[in-house]
């Protein structure tokens, strides 16, 4: 499999993402069994990309994931306001 991009994978739907990281760990676990049977050098270099696009989809998702979680509290009236990895409560009211 060749190199993934992130902007590649910003515009699949979360199933496909998840459904190319299945395919990804699929494809890690053939090459660590051929890594151990002794396998050729050009598998055992592949083991280091497979795992970054692993790392790759993972973060697509978790980006999006928060993305979402931002739109949604920022829509919702009174609801929390998510900043960074933080959740911080909404200010008081002024009573003036």
């Amino acid at each position: 499999m060749a190199k993934i991009k992130a902007r590649d994978l910003r515009g699949k739907k979360k199933e496909e993402l998840l459904k190319q990281l299945d395919d990804l760990k699929v494809e890690l676990s053939q090459l660590r069994v051929a890594k151990v049977t002794g396998g050729a050098a050009s598998k055992l270099s592949k083991i280091r990309v497979v795992r970054k696009s692993i790392a790759r989809v993972l973060t697509v998702i978790n980006q999006t994931q928060k993305e979402n979680l931002r739109k949604f509290y920022k829509a919702a009236a009174g609801g929390p306001c998510i900043q960074m990895d933080r959740v911080l409560p909404q200010p008081p009211a002024c009573s003036c």
